[in-house]
């Protein structure tokens, strides 16, 4: 039987019924042979990652897939389909002045995504406030009738795109409360709340003044007195931008993927102008939230859809270089912001100003074209035909240069009818769909535990002076995003995607446990009188460890989305993308969460997610390489874009588990064991001998 069953794997046997259409991921006759050019197998020689060249398809007479028109009965042409290999070099690759601008329009925009993902940390920073009237001398003693850290809000955080999302992708960390419930964990003891009967008497005024540290004379807290009773409206406020993000990923990823990239950014555009603009009117909390919800959506639909051309326009070697361009571009925003703040000095003026330049991006309708990838993808060769030529034109290139003939074969293809993939067609897979959950959870974890880091840090800012206001925290966590950058492009360069997630996903996983067991094991030592330590040891080794997890787990999230872009087939490329993001902002999502719940289960939370660090890292080694590898295009691409080893196999050592191709070899087992049952009994089912 187990024969039997290696033998039907395998492919081989007279007498064996076709699978059905969506079984395992396979696809009808017509889109089996359109995904031939670039599918791949492990090898022994541990080049897994890589997509070869299958050969090319035999469709039986009248094998047509019931429901398919005559055209896709037989497959297109394998040039057509080897966008990296022919289409692209016949269009100059991305030495191409065409190509050079239509990159540059990527990145433009990743400044104006930069100033919006960071805006809440100026818009809804929670100000000291005391009483109206109660004399100056009352705003330090208003300081600390708050309840509240001098220093507590914790800067927005980058990604890719993200980041990143990421790229930029990005996070937010809520402010600090004090409460004497927060489950304090490795952070050291709060200060002594003030008196119930302090904040009682603050909290009866019908007034407030404020002292605002963001540069603003006015922010969203102070117009609507959003303290006191009202304080967890801001918390609200907080997350219904990162729920719009999430819903927002999700939608406009399937809708991406169907009607084309180019309609979902222009859409998306016009409608964050909209909305925007709308919140700077808002008249009360209420609509600030629900039209922040609105251009969280809309924004998502920017940075997507932005995220995919750019990957989509470049050959293999340069994907990685040019998405950590839009990252750095995406900091400046970052960078940029404290002093866009100062200047406009309301926070009504500042929302108007941080929208206002995605006006600019309305000319992106005249000059910006669809993805000619996900036009080849998806069989509209028509309209492929057409970019092709408008390539050609702006780049001055003669026709003729036509080396390997795409032109030909595409005038033989426009007949085809365009077939386009939603990603719910992922759950039917057996490789792809594995290899999306686990970037998924690796985004989720590198997100979510990066603000139990950014917590702990912040925590000690009484006792080092450098965490002492809004800017050192500020430009603190914005330094750490930019080093991670930096080291994420010397890492991925040495050791690869999956290289360069392993590692950092490691240094993640050692900081969070460092500090949670280790902290503890300090404290309980410089309790004793002779031990030598006090507990700057522990806040010094404290800072320590948050510093590097910040810097590990913000280079996780952010690689997570890049390799999700890199692996996942241009038909849904946009779909997957959606997911990985989707999770990042759920990650996100646990800050203000937390803080509404005045820190309570913030321990719990971080040993949750230390956890997932652990099985992160065993999952991350079930993950292919995509270094220098073409873009899969079509689901079957993508589920032959397997796993390699780390290590390579020593020149005559037997892999373990051999592939589908490979099991061909041994597909006569099954007829010796038809015909006598005559197996030698030191024989095995793979067909290699037992010692």
């Amino acid at each position: 039987m187990a024969i039997d069953r290696r033998r039907e794997a395998a492919g081989g046997g007279p007498g064996r019924q076709p699978p059905p259409a969506e079984e395992n991921g396979s696809l009808p006759p017509g889109d089996a042979a359109a995904s031939a050019p670039l599918g791949g197998r492990a090898g022994p020689s541990g080049g897994g990652g890589e997509i070869q060249p299958l050969p090319a398809p035999h469709p039986a007479a009248g094998g047509q897939h019931p429901g398919c028109s005559s055209a896709a009965a037989a497959a297109p042409s394998l040039l057509l389909l080897d966008y990296d290999g022919s289409v692209l070099p016949f269009l100059g690759g991305l030495g191409g002045g065409y190509q050079k601008t239509l990159v540059l329009l990527t990145w433009i925009p990743a400044l104006f995504i930069g100033f919006s993902q960071f805006s809440d940390s100026f818009l809804l920073d929670q100000p000291n406030f005391w009483c109206r009237g109660a004399g100056k001398g009352a705003e330090l003693a208003g300081v600390t009738a708050t309840g509240r850290w001098d220093s507590g809000d914790v800067a927005n955080w980058t990604s890719p795109p993200t980041t990143p999302f990421s790229t930029a992708s990005w996070g937010a960390a809520g402010n600090l409360s004090n409460s004497s419930d927060a489950d304090g964990g490795d952070t050291p003891p709060l200060p002594s709340p003030p008196d119930k009967g302090d904040n009682a008497s603050n909290c009866d005024c019908h007034a407030w003044d404020y002292g605002i540290r963001t540069g603003l004379v006015q922010n969203v807290v102070s117009k609507w007195d959003l303290v006191c009773d009202n304080a967890w409206k801001v918390h609200i406020a907080k997350f219904s931008l990162l729920v719009g993000l999430i819903f927002g990923y999700l939608i406009t990823g399937c809708i991406a993927d169907w009607v084309g990239r180019r309609p979902v950014l222009l859409f998306s555009i016009i409608f964050i102008l909209i909305f925007g603009l709308t919140v700077a009117l808002s008249v009360n909390v209420t609509m600030f939230s629900t039209l922040r919800f609105f251009e969280g959506f809309c924004l998502a639909g920017i940075i997507l859809t932005l995220y995919a051309l750019r990957i989509e326009l470049c050959p293999p070697g340069k994907r990685f270089m040019i998405t950590m361009v839009a990252s750095f571009v995406a900091m400046a925003g970052q960078f940029l912001m404290p002093g866009l703040a100062a200047l406009c000095r309301d926070w009504q003026v500042l929302q108007a100003l941080i929208i206002c330049p995605f006006l600019l991006m309305l000319l992106y309708w005249s000059i910006f074209p669809e993805s000619l990838r996900w036009l080849m993808a998806t069989q509209q060769f028509e309209s492929a035909k057409k970019l092709i030529l408008h390539f050609t034109q702006k780049n001055c290139m003669n026709p003729e240069s036509d080396i390997k003939g795409v032109m030909p074969e595409l005038e033989k293809e426009l007949s085809r009818r365009p077939k386009k993939v939603c990603i719910v067609k992922v759950v039917g897979t057996r490789n792809l769909w594995k290899n999306i959950v686990v970037l998924c959870v690796n985004s989720l974890t590198g997100y979510g535990i990066h603000h139990c880091f950014a917590r702990s840090m912040m925590g000690h800012e009484v006792k080092v002076p450098l965490l002492e206001n809004f800017y050192a925290d500020y430009y603190t966590v914005a330094s750490i995003a930019l080093a991670s950058c930096l080291a994420m492009c010397v890492v991925v360069r040495f050791l690869g995607r999956r290289g360069g997630l392993l590692l950092f996903m490691i240094l993640t996983a050692l900081a969070s446990l460092l500090q949670l067991g280790l902290l503890n094991l300090i404290g309980k030592y410089s309790q004793h009188p002779d031990s030598g330590m006090s507990d700057s040891v522990k806040d010094k080794f404290s800072i320590t460890f948050s510093i590097v997890g910040m810097f590990a787990s913000h280079a996780v999230g952010s690689l997570s989305v890049f390799f999700c872009a890199e692996i996942t087939p241009t038909v849904i490329r946009c779909g997957g993308l959606g997911l990985v993001l989707a999770s990042a902002g759920f990650g996100m999502l646990t800050a203000p969460i937390i803080d509404l719940h005045n820190q309570k289960g913030y321990f719990l939370h971080h040993i949750i997610f230390a956890c997932c660090t652990l099985i992160c890292i065993i999952c991350i080694l079930l993950l292919p390489e995509s270094r220098n590898q073409s873009l899969p295009e079509n689901i079957s691409n993508g589920e032959h874009y397997t796993r390699q080893p780390l290590l390579p196999h020593k020149k005559g050592e037997q892999p373990l588990l051999l592939t589908n191709a490979e099991l061909k070899d041994y597909s006569g087992l099954h007829d010796a064991a038809t015909a006598g049952d005559g197996l030698p009994e030191n024989a095995t089912a793979n067909g290699m001998k037992s010692m």
